[in-house]
């Protein structure tokens, strides 16, 4: 039941990294892209039976239409089909190809809030994937720093032992008593507040791999040290073999399963820690949505006090990435017991 929980798990993870790594494919609309006509526009509902009881094979929406005290009604005059692998707004696939095609989209003057929308009239599900590209891969890519850190240094501190194991393991323990999480908050706000996005999220990248190597470390060194006196790595340093062969034939390859265990549970804890940085304001310029900057607009006190129940939805995908993370934690451990 856990490896099979595990698996789903993966898979889902695997198709929401997927999404993340193309915001402008699957996103309606630019994170950036407002239409102050309808702040806290509510979820789009989708038809297939208009007013007249009619069915349409192609799901629609209806035009909104603002009410008195800020609600909003269906238009069912206005009737917009989705429109798949559509033109819309431009972006750049991967970064770097120019696109303007999009999985789902209406024509204009049509607006589809799947999430709904925020004060700007932004569409929050677009910019629920673009956060999560930096969100997740923030998280994601610290995580793999601090494994690649923790792999070399666990794996020379096990093989090697002695003076240098002691060297290693020292400083590990000083690096685990730092208060790393403040030091990554003070490292970030002494930048200037116009430090470009791109520059601000690798500073939140580096300092969360540089200070996250520790734990992994001293698992790794373990594994290391015990596989460095068994009797083929013995016979095979008789035979001549070189220290970087033994390392990279038969220590770092029995490392596996720490390192995928490892990196299912830093992963969500470097998410979280993006998360909050950028919740607080000295994550990613605020230009760029995050999951966390998203949540900001939560303490403000008459969202708290309103009905717009959907500008929590970054929450909830927090609550789901940490849930699945937990999952194929769970599994690879079982596994690897």
């Amino acid at each position: 039941m856990t490896s099979r929980s595990a698996r789903l798990a993966a898979y889902c993870l695997l198709a929401l990294h997927a999404v993340a790594a193309l915001p402008g494919f699957f996103a309606p609309y630019g994170y950036a892209v407002q239409d102050r006509d309808f702040p806290y526009a509510p979820p789009t509902r989708l038809h297939f039976f208009d007013a007249r009881g009619t069915l349409h094979l192609v799901p629609f929406i209806y035009g909104l239409r603002p009410d008195e005290g800020g609600s909003y009604a269906e238009d069912t005059s206005e009737r917009y089909p989705l429109r798949f692998f559509a033109r819309g707004d431009s972006y750049r696939l991967l970064g770097l190809i120019p696109s303007s095609r999009h999985l789902v989209t209406v024509d204009a003057p049509g607006r589809l809030f799947l999430m709904g929308s925020d004060a700007l009239g932004r569409d929050l599900f677009s910019r629920l994937v673009y956060g999560g590209t930096v969100s997740l891969y923030a998280g994601l890519f610290g995580a793999a720093l601090a494994l690649a850190l923790g792999g070399l240094i666990g794996a020379l501190a096990g093989f090697y032992g002695g003076r240098l194991d002691s060297v290693l393991m020292r400083t590990s323990e000083v690096f685990m008593a730092l208060p790393w999480l403040y030091l990554l908050i003070a490292a970030r706000a002494i930048q200037p507040l116009d430090t470009p996005p791109a520059r601000a999220l690798l500073i939140v990248i580096l300092i969360l791999g540089g200070f996250g190597w520790p734990r992994p470390a001293r698992l790794i060194r373990g594994v290391a040290a015990s596989i460095g006196r068994r009797e083929h790595v013995l016979a095979a340093r008789g035979f001549g073999a070189s220290d970087l062969y033994l390392l990279r034939r038969h220590v770092l390859p029995r490392t596996g399963s720490v390192i995928w265990t490892q990196g299912a549970l830093l992963v969500p804890q470097f998410v979280l820690a993006e998360v909050g940085l950028s919740f607080l304001g000295v994550g990613v310029s605020p230009s760029i949505p995050s999951w966390g900057n998203m949540l900001g607009d939560l303490q403000h006190f008459h969202v708290l006090t309103s009905d717009w129940w959907w500008l929590g939805f970054p929450g909830l995908a927090l609550v789901f990435v940490t849930l699945a993370y937990h999952l194929l934690a769970r599994g690879a451990t079982v596994t690897s017991g």
